[in-house]
């Protein structure tokens, strides 16, 4: 095993294991070059576009006694427990071309990070070699990359290619995606990237200074410092400035009527400044004792102007072009600079981010929060985030973090919103990751929930920090205020939305299964427990996500005849078994009189009416309906 390390490298995983397959694609003896080209190849990589075109299995549960609070009733910002894969594949149904930014903190697969790839989809061989086109032998190393548990480079490419499939089409057209990751996994993020963005929309790679170098025993070279690889959706997007450092500011040492300015010079300097380089930017222009000057750089070579002649003369017009002395050949001559002003002014963002804190003030002010305690490792900082969305995002824009963790974004955005007016709104998703009292590294928050009376489950580390983040941020903006602190909610003093809808993702048991699977659509009793394993809250929030209107809406309530019927824009929704004549009766008279009251789309759930009558009797009504007056168009949908 020691020669085959030294002779073939590559055939190792980082765990060590040896991967046969790439070891017999090394020594075979032909080469096909024909179908040899430039892209990244991973073993389950067609696997990851079929589990993000499979649809999810999961409904959505909304936590109703905490969505009903005061201070989370109206809030447009979500939070959702669940799978990752299945949150985006639902949120596709209501936010497709809707995201502004997306930062995620993925596992860095370190090899001691925790990061094993699983799954739970459980196909076959047959079923696999099927759906993916592949040999026998392919969807048997597939299986058995899902199955056993890797942590090798392509159990991460699989496991991050899905979820970033779907997160592109989330993503406005003007989107753009940061993704945080270290050394380990940088190289292949890049590629895997350029395969799903695209490698012209790749806008940078951002070294960030972590406050602390690690790996200083290893025997090579230490790291100091973390990544984010931002992507966009349009090649051209141009990212907002960032606020000037005290160094910057020192430039503007000039004044004026207009204000403080700094000045540089007009000449075009370093790369493409020659005249045959922009040969419109080459013009004569007058100096203050009257004589041509041409753009001329070290040497004596014909340069070249920053601006057109137009422009220039512009310029001069209004005051925004200086001369100054300079030296040229010993020579005294006057050389044009062009003024900027301060009022208003930021600037691009470099690509090393090296003057914000590090790792270590993050987990002090994460333990800030928790009492003293560290009940989360590797939390980012909160500056860090509020730089990112500061230079992606507007005001008003949505935001989507679907690693969220310990929710340092949706920490950052409440924060960002309370000190520039915005009115952001963030949505997180997090795995409800069983927390073990019996694992060092999950026994400080595993105590800590269940001392706080919370299911000891990951996410509510994420959902507790929220809450007692916006409880400071409010503290906050009251003392400014010099207002009541009483009630740290009252709607009066609420100065931005600190609040959130919370949803989990469920999957329904096997009893529920078993009962979908033997329900008898041709019979004549609902079956109620159906609906009460679903929950009529659950099924109510996936059909209106489903439908596109989101997860913030709340659905009218319709009284029928003494039936409940929701109904919301373009549907309405019968979800109760026991609908009658005279709820029929009811329906059609809301749309005979009341104006307003049009929507196109009737839903009904199909366990609740199996009766082929009462089916028969809602379809035949209808189509009455669309062959009266109104002349409307109305779907009646059965959901199972």
């Amino acid at each position: 095993m020691a020669l085959l390390k030294e002779h073939f490298p590559t055939c190792f995983n980082v765990d060590g294991s040896f991967d046969i397959a790439r070891f017999l694609g090394e020594v075979k003896d032909q080469a096909n070059i024909v179908h040899e080209g430039y892209e990244l190849k991973f073993l389950g990589k067609s696997y990851a576009k079929l589990l993000a075109s499979t649809d999810t299995t999961t409904i959505i549960k909304p936590e109703e006694v905490h969505n009903n609070l005061p201070e989370n009733f109206n809030s447009e910002n979500i939070y959702i427990s669940g799978d990752n894969l299945d949150g985006l594949k639902h949120l596709l149904k209501s936010y497709q071309n809707s995201i502004k930014c997306i930062y995620i903190d993925p596992p860095y697969n370190t090899g001691s990070d925790g990061f094993v790839y699983q799954d739970n989809f459980n196909y076959t061989l047959d079923s696999l070699q099927e759906k993916l086109n592949v040999t026998e032998e392919e969807a048997s190393r597939i299986l058995e990359l899902t199955n056993r548990g890797s942590a090798s480079h392509s159990a991460w490419l699989l496991f991050m290619y899905s979820r970033l499939l779907l997160a592109r089409d989330i993503l406005t057209d003007n989107g753009v995606i940061f993704i945080s990751i270290d050394d380990n996994e940088q190289a292949n993020l890049k590629l895997l990237c350029d395969d799903v963005f695209g490698e012209e929309n790749f806008l940078g790679c951002i070294a960030r200074t972590t406050g602390q170098t690690t790996g200083q025993d290893s025997g090579g070279l230490g790291s100091s410092f973390d990544y984010l690889l931002v992507y966009s959706r349009n090649p051209n997007l141009e990212l907002n400035g960032i606020e000037l450092t005290e160094h910057d500011l020192k430039r503007f040492e000039n004044e004026d009527d207009r204000g403080k300015y700094a000045y540089d010079q007009m000449r075009k300097t370093g790369s493409n400044d020659r005249r045959e380089d922009r040969p419109n930017m080459y013009y004569a222009i007058t100096d203050p004792d009257g004589k041509e000057l041409f753009p001329a750089g070290p040497g004596g070579y014909e340069s070249c102007w920053r601006i057109e002649k137009k422009r220039y003369e512009r310029l001069v017009e209004e005051n925004f072009i200086i001369w100054k002395k300079a030296k040229k050949d010993g020579t005294d001559i006057w050389w044009p600079y062009i003024k900027y002003y301060l009022e208003g002014r930021t600037k691009r963002p470099s690509p090393l981010w090296d003057d914000l804190d590090g790792n270590k003030k993050a987990a002090r002010d994460l333990r800030s929060l928790f009492d003293g305690k560290k009940v989360f490792d590797f939390t980012k900082p909160v500056d860090l985030i509020k730089r990112i969305i500061s230079i992606a995002t507007d005001f008003n824009d949505l935001i989507i973090d679907f690693f969220s963790g310990s929710a340092t974004t949706a920490h950052a955005i409440m924060q960002l919103n309370q000190e520039d007016g915005g009115n952001r709104k963030f949505i997180a998703v997090q795995l409800p990751e069983v927390l073990r009292e019996d694992d060092a590294s999950q026994k400080i928050a595993y105590e800590f929930l269940k001392d706080n009376n919370l299911p000891t489950t990951l996410d509510y580390i994420g959902i507790e920090r929220i809450k007692r983040a916006a409880i400071t941020i409010k503290a906050k903006q009251i003392e400014k205020k010099k207002g009541k602190t009483e009630d740290l909610f009252e709607r009066e003093v609420m100065p931005k939305d600190l609040g959130f809808k919370h949803y989990t993702l469920v999957e329904p048991n096997k009893n529920t299964l078993d009962r979908l699977e033997t329900f008898d659509k041709a019979g004549l009793l609902a079956d109620k427990t159906i609906l009460d394993d679903f929950g009529k809250s659950a099924i109510l929030a996936t059909w209106l996500n489903a439908d596109g209107y989101g997860l913030t809406v709340t659905a009218q309530i319709i009284d029928l005849a003494g039936y409940t019927a929701y109904y919301f824009q373009k549907h309405i929704y019968l979800i109760d078994p026991s609908f009658t004549l005279e709820s029929m009766k009811a329906l059609l008279s809301y749309y005979d009189t009341n104006g307003a009251f049009n929507p196109e789309n009737v839903v009904i759930f199909g366990y609740s009416f199996p009766d082929w009558s009462i089916s028969e009797m809602i379809d035949k009504n209808l189509r009455i309906l669309n062959d009266s007056e109104k002349n409307l168009k109305i779907n009646y949908i059965v959901r199972y």
